[in-house]
């Protein structure tokens, strides 16, 4: 039953990215590989309406042809408006074999997604990324987003927290692909986590860029792993490495991060689509914390919109 909150919300409300909260499938990436229809099936159970792809590999999402893959979710009521897609030989300068973004484009359409998200920077070196690295890939993500453009689909940007490291200058990486990059053509999805992680501000983020972040990663920090992720990470990659030691997630609304406060600035930021994702899920029972955070949106921050 819905509560009289719920009920007695605006259209605008009730169509807000908070009722229609989605899930990052890379959250049950496991239970995907292994049944994919049945967990889409217990996903859509939960009430969630919508997802975010990841993984397209060889022109298929798990086994299926992104027409079948589309079949599978209009079958389950559940629609998409981002995917990931892996643009890492896209965005690295030193890369001669880009990704094949016409078959992207094509996937995205098909589906229905208004996004396509590039999940991350090239993974091999982000200790050495510097911010004339950061202004090749805003150009890549720019040059994107113009093939994307003409087929009513946006490119966007999803960050970690790498993109925060301070560089002499004083810029940042995520700066300079904000600063570089234009928002008619390239959005960005926020990975509150990683940026809280890094030790910024979402809502300093949205006051600087207001407009820029249609889309958010919702997922929490445990209140035992709160050390900051600061520049000394980056001295060697052993040092790095040890990053994973201060990381440990936890269901929305059980964390540290003050989503209440963060989801008052939603309309500030841009936000058009928000995503729960748990990059480690330690409850026994995936489906159960993946609800966890499911109801703790629906029935907490929805009352947070303004």
């Amino acid at each position: 039953m819905l509560s009289s909150h719920l009920i007695s919300c605006s259209s605008n409300e009730a169509e807000s990215p908070f009722h229609q909260i989605g899930l990052q499938l890379y959250t049950l990436r496991d239970l995907m590989a292994k049944e994919p229809e049945a967990t889409l099936e217990a996903i859509a159970q939960i009430g969630f309406k919508h997802v975010e792809t990841f993984g397209y590999e060889n022109g298929k999402f798990w086994g299926f042809t992104a027409e079948e893959f589309k079949k599978l979710l209009d079958n389950l009521g559940l629609k998409s408006y981002s995917g990931h897609y892996d643009l890492a030989n896209h965005l690295d300068s030193n890369a001669t074999d880009k990704e094949n973004l016409e078959q992207y484009i094509e996937a995205a359409h098909i589906l229905g997604q208004k996004y396509i998200t590039a999940p991350v920077s090239p993974m091999h070196s982000i200790i050495e990324l510097d911010s004339p690295d950061y202004q090749y890939m805003a150009e890549q993500l720019n040059k994107a987003g113009e093939m994307t453009q003409r087929a009513n689909i946006q490119m966007a940007y999803h960050n970690h927290f790498w993109e925060l490291r301070n560089f002499a200058n004083g810029t940042r990486g995520l700066d300079v692909l904000l600063a570089f990059t234009e928002p008619e053509l390239v959005s960005f999805e926020l990975d509150i986590f990683w940026l809280e992680k890094a030790g910024y501000s979402a809502r300093s983020y949205f006051q600087k860029y207001p407009g820029r972040f249609h889309l958010w990663h919702v997922k929490d920090m445990d209140r035992g792993h709160q050390e900051t992720i600061n520049d000394d990470a980056y001295k060697d990659a052993e040092t790095l490495a040890k990053v994973n030691e201060k990381v440990r997630f936890t269901e929305v609304g059980s964390g540290a991060i003050d989503y209440p406060n963060i989801v008052a600035q939603a309309h500030q930021s841009g936000l058009k689509y928000a995503y729960i994702e748990q990059d480690q899920i330690y409850m026994d029972n995936k489906f159960s914390s993946v609800k966890k955070s499911y109801d703790y949106v629906r029935k907490q921050l929805t009352q947070n919109l303004i």
